[in-house]
């Protein structure tokens, strides 16, 4: 019977990234993915690396700053590996915000914002730089499953896992769908769907948010992310520009809504004159994996041999390389090289 050092349960960027860190480790892996690698929050994720104290909690900016340096090298290895582009952007983000006061950013004037974005509306808002990057999730994924297989690592796809084998002495495998694998440490991965896999029930659940996809009249018509009123728009260098997103609380509910996805659309030509003509390539709904307080869970659980990393929220593309790194190493014995107590699936109580 075939075994594997390491069990990871979940086929996203995370899990795949975490495959990828523990392969150059030498460790035997095998990915355990209800559906098809890539294709759930990972694939519906809009790509901007946000590391600001305006969108991430104080206790979640060190490890979002490390992840952030981290991401050149990380895209570029992937990239190097799979042979394929992942659309790693450094242009940064403006800012469009009714409160003029944002102390730690940039301001732009009014001739610089027309500079910069000339096909931006002018706004009753102020304007802001951040220096911040993006990639493509679905493109980065592609190249992270293709650098996985590449590096040996093994994939049961279409296969849901149900529990996790567990003795005294600790996790020893998974029993899912089809059949059991087995290995000594298994890591929860598995998005918002982590909570379904027992003994453990951590507290994940899903936040829905949708998209669409507008191929603009021109690939310079954008350069910048821009986050304004109503919208954020990202732009990809093939000229598509992404527009999201919603936060819903709908249950594992992926349909999508006409009305909503108009009401982003609005929100986009509101800010962007010209795309009242742009085609919608692509509208699509995805599930983010929330917990309580918002924070992912990183680190062993009150089982030895039981890992976690999942909850990451708005985070998961952000968060993966650092992921990636922090999990490998505890996993293997060491101290990770940053701070994850504060992510430690054991401070909710399971039940």
């Amino acid at each position: 019977m075939k075994t594997w050092d390491v069990i990871i349960v979940g086929g996203g960027i995370i899990g795949l990234s975490l495959a990828i860190e523990l392969r150059k480790q030498g460790a035997k892996v095998l990915v355990v993915e209800r559906g098809e690698p890539g294709r759930e929050a990972s694939h519906a994720a809009g790509g901007m690396l946000v590391d600001c104290p305006l969108e991430s909690l104080p206790v979640l900016q060190p490890l979002a700053k490390a992840s952030a340096i981290l991401y050149p090298e990380f895209a570029r290895e992937l990239e190097l590996e799979s042979g394929m582009k992942v659309d790693l952007r450094d242009r940064g983000t403006i800012l469009l915000s009714s409160e003029h006061n944002h102390a730690a950013l940039r301001p732009l004037s009014a001739a610089e914002l027309s500079e910069w974005e000339p096909a931006l509306a002018p706004l009753d808002a102020a304007a802001f730089y951040i220096n911040e990057r993006s990639v493509d999730p679905r493109a980065l994924t592609a190249a992270a499953l293709a650098t996985a297989k590449n590096r040996a690592v093994d994939f049961s796809s279409g296969d849901t896992v149900t529990a996790v084998h567990l003795t005294d002495g600790g996790a020893i495998g998974v029993t899912t769908g089809k059949t059991s694998f087995h290995a000594p440490k298994v890591v929860n991965c598995a998005g918002a769907w982590s909570g379904q896999i027992s003994p453990h029930n951590f507290p994940t659940r899903p936040v829905k948010g949708q998209m669409l996809c507008l191929l603009a009249p021109s690939r310079a018509l954008l350069q910048h992310v821009v986050r304004g009123p109503g919208a954020y728009l990202i732009p990809r260098s093939d000229g598509r520009i992404i527009v999201g997103t919603t936060l819903e609380e709908s249950g594992f509910d992926k349909r999508v809504e006409l009305a909503t996805i108009q009401k982003l659309r609005q929100a986009a030509i509101a800010l962007v004159p010209e795309l009242k003509n742009a085609k919608i390539l692509e509208d699509w709904a995805g599930l983010r994996p929330g917990t309580p307080d918002n924070l992912p869970l990183l680190g062993e659980s009150s089982t030895p041999g039981y890992y976690a990393a999942t909850g990451h929220f708005r985070d998961g593309i952000l968060l993966a390389p650092i992921t990636a790194k922090v999990m490998a190493s505890v996993i293997a014995g060491a101290a990770p090289e940053q701070d994850i107590r504060p992510f430690s699936p054991n401070r909710f109580v399971e039940t």
